[in-house]
């Protein structure tokens, strides 16, 4: 195990003893990344294999991609995009600088001959300083120790990210919630005031209310064209982590009477119950 001190925490590296070129990160005890030197392709983590999907489906296979990716972590989906789709441009925007070292020297990856660029910064603040337009895929994954900070979950802020989105992009968001769902209602019901097409996938026994966990939203638009739902469909049922997929009408039916998360609205998502994550 390697332990570190980074500007937001305490940060661990802990290898996994079936796959010796495989490391999980943790953050104040919370699992944040898992990734395999030897092989991007291999994602352990549920949440991480659903995004994928997604992504996968966001351009055809093998095609390069713009991908804008906030929240770091170990880099993983960085990875996986830089292997299956080689030729990709990426930016990865993690807040904590010390962690981004830490994970370049102990977990060396893709760099910019690969098309990969890490920057240490605030998610929110650097999506402003982005240009119209820039990105294919953008996928929000940043938390604070184990909850989502309130400046991603605005209407403001998704505005911004549908700014950096070609026509045709795909953002994808890693979110967690439980029963009685504080969080999710309000995410869906912003994601939908500001993309035409929306979709989850999750577990089913997470969306039943059954335990706590996490949920991926996809949206794209308002530019032509509705996300991939019978190809996603088949890739989360063939999944070794079966997933439920929502088309645009359940997952809007979701949001219920839940108000648009503004600026002046927002709040973290809920801390997970102890040993969620790690914990």
């Amino acid at each position: 195990m390697i332990r570190a001190d980074v500007d937001h925490g305490v940060a661990e590296l802990i290898r996994d003893p079936d796959r010796p070129q495989s490391w999980t990160l943790l953050l104040d005890g919370t699992a944040q990344s898992h990734v395999d030197l030897d092989d991007p392709e291999h994602l352990e983590f549920e949440y991480v294999r659903r995004i994928a999907h997604v992504a996968d489906l966001a351009a055809d296979a093998g095609q390069p991609v713009r991908a804008l990716h906030l929240g770091g972590g170990a880099w993983t989906l960085a990875r996986y995009l830089a292997a299956t789709r080689p030729g990709s441009t990426q930016l990865v925007v993690e807040m904590d600088a010390a962690l981004v070292e830490l994970v370049a020297h102990r977990l060396p990856g893709p760099g910019p001959d690969d098309g990969l660029d890490i920057r240490a910064g605030e998610a929110r603040a650097t999506l402003d300083e982005l240009p119209a337009g820039a990105y294919d895929l953008v996928v929000l994954d940043a938390f604070s120790g184990a909850r989502t900070p309130a400046q991603v979950t605005t209407a403001e802020f998704l505005a911004g990210v549908r700014r950096v989105l070609a026509p045709g992009g795909t953002y994808v968001a890693n979110l967690a919630d439980g029963d009685p769902f504080p969080f999710l209602p309000g995410q869906i019901a912003t994601a939908a005031a500001i993309f035409t097409h929306l979709a989850i996938v999750a577990s089913p026994e997470v969306l039943r209310g059954r335990r706590f966990g996490n949920v991926v939203l996809a949206g794209r638009g308002p530019a032509p064209g509705p996300l991939p739902i019978p190809a996603l469909t088949r890739r989360a049922a063939a999944d070794p982590f079966p997933a439920r997929v929502l088309d645009d009408d359940r997952t809007r039916a979701l949001a219920g009477d839940a108000a648009v998360v503004t600026d002046r609205t927002a709040s973290p998502s809920p801390k997970p119950p102890a040993g969620f994550w790690g914990q």
